[in-house]
């Protein structure tokens, strides 16, 4: 069984060998999208909270959209990034069992947390209940379809709960409390078949020096990506 704790211990080791030395490309894309996102709200004055936010990475870079604070299981990994970045507020535990003041935050940023959540309806209430009215979420998730047809992904490992969902899916479950209005697929990856060529990185980067980023475009606009983002916006009173 995933306890609390066999998931705490799980993701202390996975979050310090795996993004406290380096982002990779998926990551990198998605903090690209959530990026330009906030960019257009047009504000740096937001209350913005990024629910299982690992090593801290993302949060100094919405530091410039406003007042951030970042939380997550990983209490060992939160330690370090509060040395790191101590204008940034970190809270280690349970985002289920963590006293947060409702309706006290403009954006809600979360990327690929909702997989691991064996509850996930009630994760996304949690959710809207931390927003204020009008507020944003910027969520980030693995692609089921993509990954169970076009990848090889080892099972996971104890205290990993791997809960993936289709872009059907997604829609429902955000639907129940949001008015979604973006989402798209990100960073097409493939590793059997021809797509395995077409998504290739080695190709996207010949590519890229003729077309820039149109080819890439239009694989994730072909729902090619191994992300699912979306941006959903709590209904105003």
């Amino acid at each position: 069984m995933d306890t609390i704790e066999s998931q705490r211990t799980f993701w202390n080791a996975w979050n310090a060998e795996n993004r406290e030395a380096r982002v990779g490309e998926i990551s990198r894309r998605q903090a690209e999208i959530v990026l330009d996102w906030l960019g257009t709200l047009g504000r740096d004055d937001l209350n913005i909270i990024e629910v299982g936010c690992g090593t801290g990475w993302l949060c100094p870079h919405l530091a410039r959209f406003g007042r951030v604070t970042g939380t997550d299981l990983s209490d060992d990994v939160l330690r370090r990034a509060q040395l790191r970045w101590p204008h940034i507020k970190f809270i280690a535990g349970d985002f289920a069992a963590l006293p947060l003041s409702e309706e006290a935050y403009d954006v809600v940023v979360s990327l690929e947390v909702l997989s691991h959540i064996a509850d996930q309806p009630a994760f996304i209430a949690g959710i809207m209940r931390l927003l204020r009215p009008g507020g944003i979420l910027l969520l980030a998730t693995q692609n089921r379809t993509v990954l169970t047809q076009r990848c090889h992904i080892p099972p996971p490992q104890p205290g990993q709960l791997r809960n993936w969902v289709d872009r059907n899916e997604l829609q429902k479950l955000l639907e129940a409390c949001f008015d979604v209005e973006r989402l798209v697929s990100a960073t097409p990856v493939a590793h059997r078949g021809l797509r395995r060529i077409l998504a290739s990185q080695r190709l996207n980067n010949v590519l890229k020096t003729m077309v820039g980023d149109r080819w890439r475009d239009l694989l994730e606009r072909r729902d090619w990506g191994w992300t699912l983002m979306a941006m959903a916006r709590k209904a105003e009173r």
